[in-house]
């Protein structure tokens, strides 16, 4: 097994190259100080006044000017069979990333982003952005929703499994991502969900960033 190029004991805040609020990046940092940039977020960093502990991806994005500044931390995998947000994520070790500038940006590297979060699930990862926080659910989640939340779930392959606590119900339901989907659900008070296979996302308010890391973090 390779080592990775950072290890931490604390959770990891990743900037990708999408749009970052402040806000965001203060509410993780509160719980992740560790800063990594994937490629080009390693520009969205310092124009939020961060410097990242390291620069990873193919430098393809990544302005000349920012590589100068952070040329000691930037570490290149010139592959060009994944992503710079795979690239990351599979080069961190820690209790869990925080990733922001994921969502909000171009819908092609939204998709992509989604799908290594199906495939990378031995690390916690939640994706913050402007509205949502989201996450690959994990076999069992028991998280603190408040009735009338919207809970969202999205297919990326062929899931099933059991809720507790949502409007409708998902047992006996089959999803896939060409036939049922689970957006627009509703919390009525915590939510307990089983699933019998990997490939489901959550989708939750920004407001319950909170409970959805302290479920994923148990």
């Amino acid at each position: 097994m390779n080592c990775p190029i950072v290890e931490s004991q604390t959770g990891v805040t990743l900037i990708a190259g999408g749009p970052v609020l402040s806000r965001d990046l203060k509410a993780a940092m509160a719980r992740a100080p560790l800063v990594v940039a994937a490629d080009g977020g390693a520009d969205r960093a310092l124009a939020l006044g961060v410097r990242p502990a390291a620069v990873i991806g193919d430098m393809d994005s990544i302005s000349d000017k920012a590589r100068g500044l952070l040329g000691d931390v930037v570490h290149e995998v010139p592959e060009q069979e994944s992503t710079d947000f795979d690239k990351a994520l599979r080069n961190i070790h820690a209790p869990f990333v925080l990733a922001l500038g994921c969502l909000g940006g171009r819908v092609d590297h939204e998709l992509a982003v989604l799908s290594v979060l199906i495939r990378r699930q031995t690390m916690p990862c939640l994706l913050i952005g402007r509205e949502d926080v989201v996450f690959a659910a994990p076999p069992r989640l028991n998280i603190a929703m408040q009735a009338g939340d919207r809970f969202s779930l999205f297919p990326m392959a062929q899931v099933t499994g059991r809720s507790d606590g949502l409007k409708w119900p998902i047992a006996g339901l089959t999803f896939a991502p060409d036939a049922r989907g689970g957006t627009s659900n509703q919390a009525l008070g915590p939510v307990r969900l089983e699933m019998d296979q990997p490939g489901m996302l959550v989708m939750v308010p920004r407001n319950r960033f909170a409970a959805a890391l302290a479920a994923l973090t148990v």
